[in-house]
């Protein structure tokens, strides 16, 4: 069958991107294909776009989206038509999708299409930015970047694992961070001074969890936490998702991929602890602006494709 995509056939911005028609095929063993209704345009699009990652051209943007199963392969039992899901994967921007059947989950019936599609990327990487510092009860944590995407999902994590939590942000996004528990701190050269000055033990926190990975971040993780950033039983107390040459010699820990991350997440959001807000929506045949929004960066919250 005939259906709609979002193409690029060479590395750059968004204007690369295209809108054609593909056939798309039966999914195959332990495949299921999947008609989208919704998808989340996240960063890491747009360094798929530039070439960051590299990959095989003509090339499909796209790492998460919920919609609806629309065939199974011959193998899969756990799944049907019919079945309203979130995936994880690569090519989303489209309107079916053939994707591994257990890259995919079934959506809970009080979790929204539109905040299900943005759970496997920004809430499953703050997720594992947390579960890796081993974030618990007691712990304040450092958030740099807290109104994002990924940073209001682990404002919301932190809390949920017992954390008290202090989130950089703008002065424009504080009430943001406040109505999701955290205590905000405005970035910048004042950072520091400016957490030290918190009340009731918020002055010290535990743990940071670097989503901006900028030298401004690095430097003041280490001067909030000391410069012994691995703790004696090899736990890290500091973890970024923008690992660079910088962090990684102050001795702050690169992400890494927590198992059944998504799985976490969704219990979250269907118990009513996590919520993502949208903030911009696009058809898919907008694509390039959607993208193009992302790459300017300081979008509080999520930004998403609706496939008709």
């Amino acid at each position: 069958m005939t259906t709609t995509v979002v193409t690029f056939d060479v590395f750059g911005g968004p204007e690369e991107l295209r809108v054609g028609e593909e056939e798309v095929g039966e999914p195959g063993p332990g495949q299921v294909r999947v008609a989208n209704r919704v998808v989340g345009v996240n960063p890491a699009d747009v360094k798929r776009l530039a070439g960051t990652f590299g990959g095989r051209l003509p090339g499909v943007l796209g790492f998460e989206a919920a919609g609806v199963v629309h065939a199974v392969g011959p193998d899969v039992e756990d799944l049907a038509t019919g079945d309203e899901v979130v995936w994880h994967g690569t090519g989303a921007q489209r309107e079916l999708s053939i994707v591994r059947a257990d890259h995919v989950r079934r959506r809970p019936a009080s979790v929204p299409a539109e905040l299900a599609a943005v759970l496997p990327v920004a809430a499953a990487t703050a997720f594992s930015a947390l579960v890796q510092a081993e974030v618990g009860e007691d712990d304040v944590v450092l958030l740099h970047g807290a109104s994002g995407g990924v940073g209001s999902a682990a404002v919301q994590i932190a809390l949920a694992l017992g954390a008290r939590v202090v989130g950089t942000a703008s002065p424009t996004n504080h009430d943001y961070l406040r109505e999701l528990g955290a205590t905000p701190v405005a970035y910048g050269a004042d950072l520091v001074d400016t957490v030290r000055a918190l009340p009731d033990g918020l002055d010290e926190p535990t743990v940071a969890v670097d989503l901006a990975g900028t030298p401004e971040t690095v430097a003041a993780t280490v001067a909030l936490l000391g410069e012994d950033l691995v703790d004696a039983e090899g736990v890290p107390r500091a973890v970024t998702i923008a690992g660079t040459d910088l962090s990684r010699a102050a001795g702050i820990v690169d992400k890494v991929d927590a198992k059944g991350a998504l799985d976490e997440v969704l219990a979250l959001a269907e118990d009513g602890r996590l919520r993502l807000e949208v903030s911009h929506r696009f058809s898919l045949s907008d694509a390039a602006e959607a993208v193009r929004l992302v790459a300017r960066g300081h979008v509080r919250g999520k930004v998403v494709l609706e496939v008709p």
